[in-house]
């Protein structure tokens, strides 16, 4: 039988845009020099012919009024922090992806998981195609002794791997890590941005036809996003994001997408020699180590999905030795910095343009919700001025470019965990002071410009 041939296209890394020739922008996704070259096959699939009797089976429309709709089955991973991040445990037929940077903790993470399963009686089928048995056996040992449910399999091969799957019938699926897997349809090298897009495409068609959950490890790029195209994230239906400093203790898991639950929820783990430990009071481990007696500091209350979380903000201004101050921000937007700061000089004459500033968020956390403009503006005037501020102050509040404070939403349940960890005064918008003094002890300031916050502070 004649080999099938084969031809150069090109894919946009970014979008999976397939095109005959290289060009600089896509036309699909309109991003800049994405284009990579790759070798396919022109063989056609034979899977597709041995279930045509199948996908014609399925082909009935159905009237929506009488579709019914239940309650999705969810399995618990025995870890209430990843619970949360899920929206309430993995749900049956879903596709997981988990994304970070090398040696932040993913492989970790998901061989706990597979503990915790195990544990509660579920057979559970670790795929990998980085390490040995012996390499897994090894840090299987750091967190505990796992059940006979537990199944280990090192291959990077999906039609074995599919093969495996429909024959054990596992409850849960785990595949570290997609980049290393490949198909025999497509002639391209494993990791490519087609191998990635067919490799995920059977995982998918495997998780909603046998119900199998399938939790699947992906790298990140430079950048900070999944290695591969990013039809990689449209396809599954959770995508979680491993943040923090690797060299930390800390490890921060959010959701950027999920189909079963809240987006931005996040989940804190702590890096130990057992493995990752929750974090239950996440406000209190991130506030750990304040500085005392130091200006420009204050603590900002923001929401991440449900949850509020008490974080650090440190600011440090000082005059600049040279014709262009130099600005530097760590864990949030560098422009929004510079915005509050010209808000600062336009509408209350504090003269900024000649000097230095740096931000930070502490913790390694990144926020970009506007609620934490207040604190910003608040931790620049005081480094500014050089006046400390009291230890039991938080703040809180979007501002505008008038120097406006605007209103933020959960007002209530930030003010509410900042009582709860023991501050004293909260500074707010005007407009929420009201709904967040009922039944609260906590002194509540309510501004409606940045300068209100200069005269009624500093």
């Amino acid at each position: 039988m004649a080999k099938g041939k084969t031809a150069t296209v090109f894919f946009c890394q970014n979008c999976g845009h397939e095109s005959s020739k290289w060009m600089g922008q896509c036309p699909g996704c309109r991003e800049w020099n994405t284009f990579v070259e790759e070798t396919v096959s022109k063989t056609a699939k034979g899977s597709s012919a041995s279930h045509s009797a199948d996908r014609r089976a399925r082909m009935v429309p159905a009237v929506l009024s009488e579709v019914t709709v239940r309650e999705e089955d969810r399995m618990s991973t025995g870890m209430g922090e990843l619970d949360r991040v899920l929206g309430g445990g993995i749900v049956q037929g879903s596709l997981i992806l988990v994304g970070g940077d090398p040696g932040i903790g993913k492989s970790t993470l998901l061989l706990q998981v597979c503990h915790n399963l195990c544990g509660q009686g579920h057979t559970v089928l670790y795929i990998s195609g980085e390490e040995s048995p012996a390499q897994i056996k090894m840090r299987a040992d750091r967190i505990g002794e796992f059940s006979a449910g537990m199944l280990l399999l090192c291959e990077t091969n999906l039609e074995e791997i599919s093969e495996v799957i429909r024959n054990r019938k596992p409850e849960a699926v785990v595949i570290d890590s997609i980049q290393t897997m490949y198909s025999d349809n497509v002639s391209a090298a494993p990791g490519s941005v087609s191998q990635v897009r067919e490799s995920t495409g059977i995982l998918l068609q495997l998780a909603k036809g046998l119900g199998v959950p399938v939790l699947i490890v992906g790298h990140v790029t430079k950048e900070g996003t999944v290695a591969g195209p990013r039809v990689l994230e449209h396809m599954v239906d959770a995508v979680l994001y491993f943040e923090g400093d690797r060299h930390a203790s800390y490890r921060i898991l959010r959701g950027v997408k999920n189909r079963f639950g809240a987006t931005n929820e996040i989940g804190v783990f702590e890096m130990r020699e057992q493995g990752l430990a929750e974090v239950a009071n996440a406000s209190e481990y991130m506030l750990n180590g304040r500085p005392e007696n130091a200006s420009g500091s204050v603590v900002a209350c923001t929401m991440e999905g449900t949850r509020p979380l008490l974080v650090e903000i440190q600011a440090l201004v000082c005059h600049s030795n040279f014709g262009i101050p130099r600005r530097q921000t760590t864990g949030t937007d560098f422009n929004r910095v510079n915005l509050l700061m010209a808000v600062l000089e336009k509408r209350s004459g504090v003269q900024l343009a000649a000097c230095d500033a740096y931000v930070n968020i502490t913790g390694g956390i990144k926020i970009v919700e506007p609620a934490i403009d207040l604190s910003i503006v608040i931790a620049v005037l005081s480094s500014f001025r050089n006046a400390v501020l009291s230890p039991r102050l938080t703040a809180f509040g979007e501002v505008g470019l008038s120097g406006e404070v605007r209103a933020v939403s959960m007002a209530k349940q930030r003010v509410q965990e900042a009582e709860k960890l023991g501050f004293e005064t909260c500074i707010l918008p005007f407009v929420c002071q009201e709904e967040c003094r009922k039944n609260s002890k906590i002194q509540i300031i309510g501004v409606k410009t940045v300068q209100d916050v200069i005269d009624r502070i500093f």
